[in-house]
Formats: C-alpha cells, structure tokens, sequence
C-alpha cells in the first residue's frame, strides 16, 4: 500500500535554510512519503534525534513544488474517464445540481440520510451529484484539482437499485457513494497506483471493499495518490502519480501541497465529491493528506482493517483508513470496514458488533482525560488554542519532553518489505495478462518511455531493487523500530499517567507507525496564509473508539473546518 512515511526525524536542516528560516523550533510534517524540507511558517526544524540512515532520508522528502514538470495527466483524459458515464447523466441538469447544493454540500452522512429519508433526496440523485460536480470541476478547467483517477460505470445502476429496495434498519453507509485510492482493487475499474504499468489492471475486489459492498455501500470511483504511495520518485511532488497527473490542494492550488501519499483521498472528500474516502498509510499517508486538506484522517491500529488486495509498500506497517469531513462519518466508515480477513497475516478477529464506533459517540467526554503535549510545539498558536479548546471541555494537559530515539534504517524497512510484498501483490491480486513480477520488472517497464511514466526518475524503486538486506537483518529493524515506537509514547503515557498523547497533521506518525498504535488528525484551523492544519490524537493499540470520542468532542467545541471555496 502506498502510505506516506512520517517521521518527525532528525533532519538538522541544511545551512542555507536555515539562513532563510529564523525563528523557533518545532517539528514538521515529516513522512515517509514526504519528509518536509521546509518547516510551516518558516519555523525551523531541530531533529530530536540522529538517525543512523538519517542522511538518506532527503530522497522521500516532500519538496516545496509551485512549479510542476507535469500537471494534468499525460496518460489519461477527461473524456475518458467519462466516456461511460456521461449518457447515465444526460437527464442530470444544471438545475438539480444547484437544486441540491444546500441538501448535499458540506453534509454529514447521517444527515444526507435524513434526507433521503424524508423524500428530498435519493440514493440515485446523491450519485448523479457528486458524478456531476466532480466532472464539473475536477479536471480541464482553471479550478481542476485532479483528485478522481476513475469512476465506477455502473455506480447509477447500483444506485437505483438501492432506491428500489427500501431495505430497513441498514448500516448508516448504505448508499452513500464512496471513493477509493486507487491502491485499493475494486471490480469495474483498474487499480493502478497511479503507475502506466499497472492501467490493465482490472481486479476483484480488496476485502475492505466486499465490506463496504456488504453493508449496501456505493464504490463512485478511484482517487488520485501520489504514484506508488509516494515510494517511488524520490525528487517529486506528492500528489503526483503518471496516470492521475498532480493533485491539486483546493485550498491553494499550486500553493499548498496536497499531502500523500492519499492526496486524491484527502483532496475529493474535502471539495465534496463523494460522502467519504477511502485511503492507506504507511506512515503518514492518511493523516498528512487529511490535515493538509481540512479533513478527519483516522490511521487505524495495523490489523483491525485488512490489505488483502491493495497495492502494498510494507506488510509490517500498511493499513487502509477513512477520510472524511466529520469525525461522525469516519466513525461510521471504519464501523462499516473492520473485520477479520484470514488472508492477512496481521488480521485482528475483533468482537465488536455494528455500531460500536458510532454508538454513545455524541455523549463522549473529555473530564479528566490526560493528553501529553510534546513542548516543541507549544509555539504553533492554532495548537495552542486547539489545548485552550480541549481545556474547557475538562481535558488536563501535561507539557512533556519527547523520548530522545530515533527510527533507525526506517528506509531499509520499505526497501525490503516492499521488494517482498510487491511480487505478492501482482501473483495473487493483479490482474494476470499484466505480467510483472517484480519491482524491477516495473522499473524496465518504465524504461520504454520514461517522460510517460517516470518524469521525475524512479530513484526509490532503484534503491529497493539494489537493497541487499537480508531477512534476518530485517526481522532485526523491525523488532528495533517497533521498540523504539512503542516506548517512545509509551514512556511518557506511564509516567504521566496520559491517556493520548497530541501532535500536529503527521509530524508524529513515523512513530505510530512503527508502535502500530493508532492516531486521528481533525481540522484545527489554517495559517495566516489560509493553509489547513490538523490536531492529531494518538493512543495505544485498538483504542479507536477513544481516539474517536475524544476527535468528535474536540470537532464539536472548536467548529474549525471551512469548506474550500471553488
């Protein structure tokens, strides 16, 4: 799965940043898939620690692109993405797409389920309006944002058939229309990860949307990512992959970037083009996108929602998680996702019925509830008002030093799982007639036209193939890293008797990711510049209904998220 890779890490940034960027210390949205190399608001950056590999962390950096090599695809039209679809829409008008704004836009589920309920709305014309504004806006015009990679052909079909059954008492996500990263296989349209290498591949569907299919979820498409899960280009933009073109911020665009590497995930749910998406992270990659876009982000504990049939970088650390624009609806999409798939060695059999992350969700409280709060970052003024915030919903907040460790050969980490789980992937999930089998199969594929499909090179695919750990040294990263994760939140939680430990968008996910401990980032407000930032919340193994009650109390008091105007 392609995820963005965070760490807060160790990058002592270079002399002649430092002569731009004066001012204080904080951590920055450091990742796996994008490891910022300038800090927001021109603080700086001071490494908490020295990694080992931490000189080879500059190659999946995020960079500060406005200049792009690419922009829209080179490999993909609108009109093609559309081909199927558009005779479905021809009795959809401008008229019932401003009709239904005020019922749709900006929406919970619960709610766009009231009205469906009392008759204003049907599954059918919620469909039709999101496939309408996504045409509308989303590529060829000068709002495009090229979020949407694919949509699902046969989604109004499906739709109208769930209008016609009228079934009772259902899962709050039936029929609400649903957008995948296109890492997640689902039937009727490619799985790509963004990659020309992968264009045929039409697949089965992934566990995780048999799932939603079975509680009458609508699957509206695919979104954009950055290619690979961001694993791959090295010197490139996140957001970008060679199928999708790259992936516009709606916020700014060409001025903010998106995240990754489930920037199409975070980007669409933002500018409301579907009710909800579906993304994966390695580390960072859900909750980079979501912070940096103004949306709910939710990484869930490694385990608890299955990677059967998706694109993976790393079996040891990928899962899939929701993106949403309230805490609610990422409650009720990870309700309708977990379960246990025997096919996934890390699958979790939970016990939990239906219901279990939404139920009591509204009668939460944070009295008495104790959030570590990392004193590098008390200098950023919306997280200091996000804590004044939490302080008055009766949470206590302890201002803690951060444990002095490192993620030792992280990269090596990727490089090695990934060049196992790849070849996995393609025998047992691809599409047979695409014929790789390797990272380097897809490398010599690339080869044939590299402006096509590799703009910015394939630097990280070529570190991977000549990576020549083996499993012994990597049974010892993991076991190193997990440690170190695990104490590094572990430590002061015990210490200070804490129950969640509070950061920014991702600047801790490198951490949780290798704990496997979950973390949810909500929208908590935007820069002077009007760039979005994210409070993220972070706890110890399956505690996802906290995570999710503590989010929904902080939404609710704080009303931080503001719809990107078009």
């Amino acid at each position: 799965m392609r995820f963005t890779f965070i760490f807060i890490l160790f990058l002592s940034i270079v002399s002649c940043k430092k002569d731009k960027q004066s001012k204080s210390t904080i951590p920055q949205e450091t990742q796996t898939d994008e490891i910022l190399s300038k800090s927001e608001d021109s603080i700086e950056l001071k490494a908490v620690s020295k990694s080992e590999d931490s000189t080879n962390l500059k190659a999946i950096s995020t960079k500060e692109f406005t200049e792009f090599k690419v922009l829209d695809s080179k490999n993909l039209t609108k009109a093609e993405i559309w081909d199927l679809v558009n005779q479905k829409l021809d009795d959809f008008t401008d008229e019932d797409y401003h009709r239904l704004i005020p019922i749709v836009v900006e929406q919970d589920i619960l709610s766009l389920q009231e009205h469906v309920k009392d008759g204003s709305l049907n599954y059918e014309e919620l469909t039709k309006f999101y496939l309408y504004r996504i045409r509308k806006y989303d590529r060829e015009n000068p709002n495009s944002l090229n979020s949407v990679i694919a949509v699902n052909p046969n989604v109004i079909d499906q739709a109208k058939k769930l209008d016609q059954q009228k079934i009772e008492n259902t899962h709050p996500i039936y029929g609400m229309p649903i957008l995948l990263k296109d890492n997640i296989n689902a039937s009727g349209m490619a799985t790509t990860a963004g990659a020309v290498a992968l264009k045929d591949n039409y697949v089965d569907d992934a566990f995780i949307v048999k799932q939603l299919k079975s509680k009458g979820a609508l699957i509206l498409g695919k979104a954009n990512l950055s290619e690979w899960a961001y694993f791959f280009c090295g010197d490139c933009p996140s957001g970008y992959s060679a199928i999708g073109g790259q992936t516009l911020n709606p916020y700014g665009r060409r001025v903010f970037d998106t995240g990754g590497s489930s920037s199409g995930s975070g980007v669409s749910v933002s500018a409301n083009f579907a009710a909800a998406t579906l993304g994966s992270e390695t580390s960072g990659s859900i909750l980079s996108p979501a912070s940096q876009n103004s949306a709910v982000g939710l990484k869930p504990t490694i385990g608890l929602v299955s990677r059967s049939g998706i694109v993976p970088i790393s079996s040891t650390l990928d899962t899939a998680g929701p993106i949403t624009r309230t805490v609610m609806d990422n409650a009720i999409v990870l309700d309708a996702i977990f379960g246990e798939d025997k096919s996934d060695s890390k699958s979790i059999y939970a016990l939990w019925d239906p219901g279990f992350y939404t139920n009591d969700i509204k009668k939460a409280s944070l009295e008495g509830k104790r959030f570590g709060a990392p004193k590098r970052l008390l200098e950023d003024t919306l997280y200091l008002n996000a804590l004044a915030v939490l302080k008055n919903q009766g949470a206590e907040i302890v201002e803690i030093d951060e444990e002095k460790l490192g993620l030792p050969n992280f990269l090596r980490l990727l490089n090695l799982d990934m060049k196992k789980d790849l070849p996995t992937y393609l025998e047992n999930y691809a599409n047979k007639d695409i014929g790789l089998k390797s990272v380097a199969d897809v490398m010599e594929y690339n080869l044939q036209d590299s402006i096509a499909t590799m703009p910015y090179g394939q630097s990280l695919f070529k570190g991977i193939v000549e990576d020549q750990g083996d499993s012994l040294f990597l049974e010892l990263i993991k076991d190193t890293l997990n440690t170190n994760g695990k104490q590094y939140f572990d430590i002061p939680m015990r210490n200070h008797k804490l129950d969640g430990f509070l950061s920014i968008n991702n600047y801790h996910a490198g951490f949780a990711a290798v704990a496997e401990y979950p973390a949810i980032t909500v929208p908590m407000g935007y820069t002077k510049e009007g760039k979005p930032k994210g409070l993220t919340f972070i706890a110890k193994r399956l505690q996802e209904k906290m995570l999710l009650e503590w989010a929904y109390v902080y939404e609710q008091a704080s009303k931080a998220r503001k719809a990107p105007e078009l």
